[in-house]
């Protein structure tokens, strides 16, 4: 049903946006770093807003700036499109390997290869996983935040909780 080569290339495609994600953030433009202390950053992007990120002492990271102009992403939620699945294709795969397969694409046809099942991928909108506001910085789920300053390396980002100035960033420490 699915062949491999078709997996390979997902996951190739996969690496590569993430690897094109890190040289982005390292390239930062015009935009201004400044370790305040060990605990504190202020981050101006390329319109000139300022962001300030301060380690809390449960390992989360609080993000205080203007969101006004931001995106928002949210993670996919697969049970029903995993039910639907297992009806029709197969009994016995994995959730995470049905994350994988369900998004295969087929260049020479140009359609997706389950396109009866992708419609069934909806979005997790009581939890928030990408939060990008104009001009920068773009964080998602799974990014290393000392990627955006050398201080908070090793805090994985896991997701994101409104607060009254921003975010905090619910993180999963790796130090």
């Amino acid at each position: 049903m699915c062949s491999l080569p078709y997996l390979k290339k997902h996951n190739q495609l996969e690496t590569e946006h993430q690897d094109q994600h890190s040289q982005r953030c390292r390239r930062a433009g015009s935009t201004s770093l400044k370790t305040i202390d060990m605990k504190k950053v202020k981050f101006i992007n390329r319109y000139g807003d300022v962001y300030f990120f301060t380690l809390k002492e449960d390992g989360n990271i609080s993000w205080e700036g203007d969101f006004k102009y931001c995106r928002f992403g949210y993670p996919n939620d697969y049970e029903k499109a995993l039910e639907a699945f297992q009806d029709r294709y197969i009994t016995s795969i994995s959730c995470e390997t049905f994350k994988e397969v369900v998004h295969i694409y087929d260049s020479e046809k140009r359609e997706n290869v389950f396109k009866d099942i992708l419609p069934l991928v909806t979005s997790k909108t009581d939890c928030i996983n990408m939060v990008d506001p104009s001009g920068g910085p773009y964080i998602t789920h799974g990014i290393d935040m000392g990627n955006l300053d050398e201080s908070l390396r090793g805090y994985i980002v896991k997701e994101f909780k409104p607060t009254e100035n921003g975010y905090e960033i619910i993180c999963w420490e790796q130090k």
